[in-house]
């Protein structure tokens, strides 16, 4: 007998997963659904007369056009020593255009920025918009041919074709997201920022060191950007970003001359990651306190070759430093069989990293242990979704970030192709998330350190909590052989490079601390301490100003 009830059960699922399957296909939006949006609307319009009408007599056609229009609203505010120094928001849409001539193996592209960028409508006004579409497509044609003419004569004077085609050839997608609004709370955040940067002169536990600050500063900015971006493939992007960054910076002369400065910074992509005014006075404090403690600290020695621990704070922005622009790709120069430029241009499948290492670079990565990562998106500026690259697999470079400009042995893009405000497509990294298989807990680091130190005879070793740049630590300290901690000032690192990163890492943490900077893209490293075998420190011996002649105003 044939049981009706299995079979009824496989009809209802298969039933559930057509349903499932068509409500996706109903979610995908559509161009009708784009031009819904009176911004996209004037694109989109725009965009079908030039590729219909856009030819000079003679000439080629373009193969490729793109549109980006970008509408930036910006709010900063500023303070020093107590008072409000600025204080201002402002609004912006500026479209560019790029077009190629050519085709997808040989084009007018020549890697310096191609495109033009025009200032356009803020209304919506679709002859306005439209208008300013058509003279910077007009202008860019132009160039576009230009461009191509003295590429193609360039060729012809070398011997090495070029090692990959001029611009790839990617799937177009239809994405919308929903324009995000910034939040902007004016009148608290001049009332916190003043409050912090006078914290030298009215909080009674700071006021005794108050003659030494020679600057106290508080600074926030926020952006909030929408981009539109269509192309003659059938890209319609909508995206929307909104980016927020909190900076408290102190600084001063130690007796001998030297300048000092602490300062605490935090970004995130909405008010709620910012610090409330107790916590951003906290982190002022601090700072504060910081500064006096490095007026009385002693210079470091002449020069210490040895073990270094580095916190992963110091560790992520060292790595950020040395390894961001190393895992990107650039076409090369024409004639050369070079793959890519950049430090990792022939360390494809080599060793870049010790074998417990792995690199991923993930823009959808979205946060960390609770905390926001600024450096994530959906979909790049070349209208392409975001990927996740593995880039280092066992300490080997397996992959590099990459947009729609191809380099040997990677004919596609990975998402990579980012842009700063009204800037063009470059490959970057978003968020590079750095692990060790064999991480150890921050105890057992302080411990391998001090071994290293005796066994190699030292009297002491260094420990560095805080970078100011690649070489310069911020927070440095000596480590006696029982684990005491002092204050040091005045030093360099001079030898910490690629080599070192290769073959002088011998341990690393299990944590990883998230690096949030917005710069001119917002980026993320997320990376954990490093113990390094042998790195020279020396004195930085800098030239010492002499200190102020008489003391600031009571």
């Amino acid at each position: 007998m044939i049981s009706i009830r299995p079979i009824a059960l496989a009809g209802a699922a298969l039933l559930a997963v057509c349903l499932s399957a068509s409500a996706q296909k109903a979610a995908q939006p559509t161009r009708a659904d784009a031009e819904k949006d009176p911004v996209l609307k004037a694109m989109l319009t725009e965009l079908d007369r030039s590729k219909s009408q856009l030819q000079l007599k003679d000439f080629q056609k373009p193969f490729f056009i793109q549109y980006r229009i970008e509408d930036v609203d910006s709010f900063e505010t500023r303070a020093e020593f107590g008072a409000t120094v600025r204080s201002q928001r402002g609004r912006v849409r500026v479209a560019r255009v790029t077009v190629r001539v050519g085709d997808y193996k040989s084009d007018s592209s020549s890697g310096q920025g191609d495109g033009v960028a025009e200032v356009t409508a803020m209304d919506n006004d679709p002859i306005a918009l439209r208008s300013a579409l058509w003279w910077a497509t007009d202008q860019a044609y132009k160039n576009a041919l230009a461009i191509y003419a003295q590429k193609q004569a360039a060729l012809k004077q070398v011997e090495t074709p070029p090692q990959a085609d001029d611009f790839s050839q990617e799937t177009p997608v239809i994405s919308l997201a929903e324009p995000l609004k910034l939040q902007v709370d004016r009148d608290a955040w001049e009332r916190m920022l003043a409050n912090a940067s006078g914290l030298f002169l009215t909080d009674p536990a700071l006021k005794t060191g108050k003659d030494s600050v020679e600057y106290s500063k508080a600074f926030l900015d926020a952006i909030g950007k929408t981009t539109y971006l269509v192309n003659s493939e059938g890209a319609i992007i909508r995206s929307s970003q909104t980016r927020y960054d909190e900076d408290f910076s102190v600084g001063g002369q130690a007796a001998d001359g030297m300048r000092l400065d602490r300062s605490y910074y935090i970004a995130g992509n909405s008010p709620a990651d910012m610090d409330t005014a107790e916590a951003f006075n906290r982190h002022a404090i601090e700072c504060i306190q910081g500064l006096a403690e490095l007026r009385a600290a002693p210079l470091v020695e002449e020069e210490y070759p040895g073990p270094l621990l580095m916190d992963a704070d110091a560790a992520a922005g060292t790595l950020k430093g040395l390894l961001a622009h190393a895992f990107t790709a650039s076409r090369p120069a024409l004639g050369t069989e070079a793959r890519t430029n950049g430090a990792f241009a022939s360390s494809y499948h080599a060793r870049v990293l010790p074998d417990s290492f792995d690199v991923v670079d993930d823009p959808g990565e979205k946060s960390y242990n609770g905390e926001s990562l600024v450096g994530t998106y959906d979909v790049d500026a070349e209208g392409v979704p975001a990927q996740a690259v593995k880039l280092v697999e066992a300490g080997k470079l397996e992959n590099y970030l990459i947009g729609r400009e191809p380099v040997r042995d990677f004919p596609h893009s990975n998402g990579h192709g980012r842009a700063p405000v009204f800037g063009v497509p470059q490959s970057s990294i978003a968020v590079l998330k750095i692990t060790a298989k064999d991480g150890i807990a921050a105890a057992e680091l302080d411990r391998k350190l001090l071994d290293i130190g005796k066994d190699s005879g030292l009297p002491s070793v260094y420990f560095v909590e805080a970078m100011a740049g690649e070489m310069n630590p911020r927070l440095l300290y000596k480590v006696t052989p029982d684990g005491k901690r002092v204050l040091v000032r005045g030093a360099r690192f001079q030898d910490l490079d690629l080599r070192t990163l290769r073959s002088g890492i011998v341990a690393a943490g299990k944590d990883m601390f998230a690096n949030n900077q917005l710069g001119s893209l917002p980026e993320t490293v997320l990376a954990p301490a490093l113990l390094f075998d042998d790195v020279t420190i020396r004195r930085a011996n800098e030239k010492n100003d002499k200190l102020p002649f008489y003391s600031p105003p009571e």
